[in-house]
């Protein structure tokens, strides 16, 4: 399978409670952004990237999403909904969970990201390296949120959201690859944080890595969503 090919899993099953009152009522998904749902913004960038096959990972008013996108046809892409069942699984829990949908290799991006990245050159990147994950990073410098990546010569020397570690400048991306493999040995069903897998991974030499050079957005914050609001109504 060819990185074009791999499909994309957005996980988009969080409460979004940064957005509160907003998501009381919608999921994050939905949120307008430059006069639409953010949704449509995240197909279009998949889209003009050439990757056309999304597994939504969903959970808190994912039946809303559904409702509005269904699978996915009258935008030109292929939608599959992977629910995350009684209790919210955290979001590699959501991502075992949906790993029937997802084949031998896949894009993860977060359900509150926009990402102007070359997705293709990340894949053909993961698909090179022959490890079971990739991250992409960004020289973040505290500008944007806080650094969590140790990023030397090309390689990731250590990743934590918690414990600072000196010379951290990069920050996690919000991008990943991986095959199923990667998430060996976590259990089903249960909550898993991705920042486990990936540190696991990093633990056993499995971790590639991508230093992308664009800034990223969000709108996992009222400050970011207006961020990007005012961005994408001048483009």
């Amino acid at each position: 399978m060819s990185a074009s090919e791999y499909p994309v899993a957005i996980l988009a099953g969080g409460l979004a409670t940064r957005l509160k009152p907003i998501t009381e009522s919608v999921p994050k998904l939905l949120v307008e952004v430059a006069g639409e749902p953010f949704f449509s913004h995240q197909i279009r960038l998949l889209k003009n990237a050439g990757l056309t096959r999304i597994v939504l990972c969903v959970g808190y008013l994912g039946d809303r999403i559904v409702e509005q996108y269904g699978n996915g046809s009258r935008w030109g892409v292929q939608i599959e909904y992977s629910f995350d069942g009684p209790k919210l699984l955290g979001t590699a829990g959501a991502l075992i969970r949906a790993l029937p949908l997802l084949g031998d290799a896949f894009y993860v991006l977060y359900g509150d990201s926009y990402l102007p990245i070359d997705y293709g050159a990340v894949g053909r990147s993961f698909a090179a390296s022959g490890k079971q994950g990739l991250m992409t990073v960004f020289e973040n410098r505290e500008k944007y949120d806080s650094s969590n990546v140790l990023y030397r010569d090309g390689a990731i020397v250590a990743y934590d959201k918690k414990v600072k570690v000196p010379g951290m400048r990069h920050i996690d991306y919000g991008l990943g690859v991986f095959k199923p493999s990667a998430f060996d040995g976590f259990p089903k069903d249960e909550v898993v944080d991705l920042a486990d897998v990936q540190r696991a991974l990093l633990a056993r030499g499995q971790l590639a890595a991508f230093e992308a050079m664009t800034r990223f957005y969000e709108i996992g914050s009222l400050d970011g969503l207006r961020e990007l609001d005012r961005l994408l109504r001048k483009t």
